[in-house]
């Protein structure tokens, strides 16, 4: 049987302080496909988020930088009537700085507004504080990706790319996820 693995709904409130600085607050749901003994079922986590975003050029390169700190409230799940059942919740704290560069493979004149471009990002997930109620480890994930893609105008940017995303898990164990991506950006 198929199933939907996770749903994440992630919400925030940005302030723009200047062209290069956003701050912002949020909330984020997540309902992950869990399964303990031989009962399956979907789990919550919610989780606070704060967020500072630093946009800059160096040469050609588009840089974003986001540093990101998230709360965690992590459902424990238990088996109850053969269902999966929430147990109330545990606390867990992760860190998380992410890097973008675009480089345009047209040269610009003064700002790249359309074209083909290429990308690279990295983002790196630690955990703090008490992390039992994760893998127990302070280096939690980390997702590389590279794409090629299509300004169309200043607005709009069409790519697609590969993404690698390792993510420790407890104990000797680890997930080595191969994602193809095709993602399309909209700026207002």
């Amino acid at each position: 049987m198929e199933q939907v693995q996770t749903l994440l709904l992630r919400t925030g409130l940005n302030v723009h302080i200047n062209k290069k600085f956003i701050v912002t607050a949020g909330y984020a749901f997540i309902h992950n496909y869990r399964k303990l003994g031989n009962v399956t079922g979907y789990a919550p986590e919610h989780r606070i988020w704060e967020q500072l975003l630093y946009n800059h050029s160096i040469k050609r390169l588009q840089l974003t930088h986001r540093l990101r700190i998230e709360q965690r409230f992590i459902s424990k799940s238990i088996v109850a009537n053969n269902e999966l059942e929430t147990d109330g919740y545990a606390t867990a704290n992760r860190f998380r700085y992410f890097i973008r560069t675009i480089l345009p493979l047209k040269k610009p004149a003064q700002t790249f507004t359309s074209g083909m471009f290429a990308a690279l990002q990295d983002e790196v997930f630690l955990n703090f504080g008490d992390k039992s109620a994760v893998n127990g480890k302070a280096f939690d994930q980390n997702r590389l990706y590279l794409a090629m893609g299509y300004r169309f105008n200043k607005s709009f940017d069409l790519e697609a790319g590969y993404m690698n995303q390792y993510i420790n898990g407890r104990g000797n164990a680890f997930t080595n996820n191969h994602i193809i991506q095709l993602a399309s950006y909209l700026r207002l």
